[in-house]
């Protein structure tokens, strides 16, 4: 069951990944056993009282990850968003050489 709500927006929650991990377990238990997709993620999302559309985005990108469709995976965004931090920090550290008169070898790193 969902946890209390913390100080801050009212509606903002953060769910761990053992609570997402199972309700997606539920939702493909759910369509196996049914034989349809149609209504599962609504009647799971019901069940643990959480928002659908959550519940919707980590099937989603569960299935993504486990290669069933085409997308971004967890992995891959991750990486992508490390070297976008990467990238800014040596920029950073690049203009600050550059204003400082330092060398202009880290430039070249770019």
């Amino acid at each position: 069951m969902p946890k209390e709500q913390t100080a801050g927006k009212p509606t903002t929650r953060r769910y761990s990944p053992e609570e997402k991990a199972a309700a997606v377990r539920m939702v493909r238990t759910l369509r196996a056993e049914l034989g349809t997709e149609h209504g599962t993620v609504q009647r799971v999302a019901a069940q643990l009282g959480y928002g659908v559309e959550s519940v919707r985005s980590w099937v989603k990108q569960a299935d993504i990850d486990d290669g069933h469709v085409a997308g971004v995976s967890t992995l891959e965004a991750r990486r992508v968003r490390e070297l976008e931090q990467e990238v800014r920090e040596l920029r950073r550290a690049n203009e600050m050489a550059d204003s400082s008169g330092g060398r202009k070898e880290l430039c070249e790193l770019l």
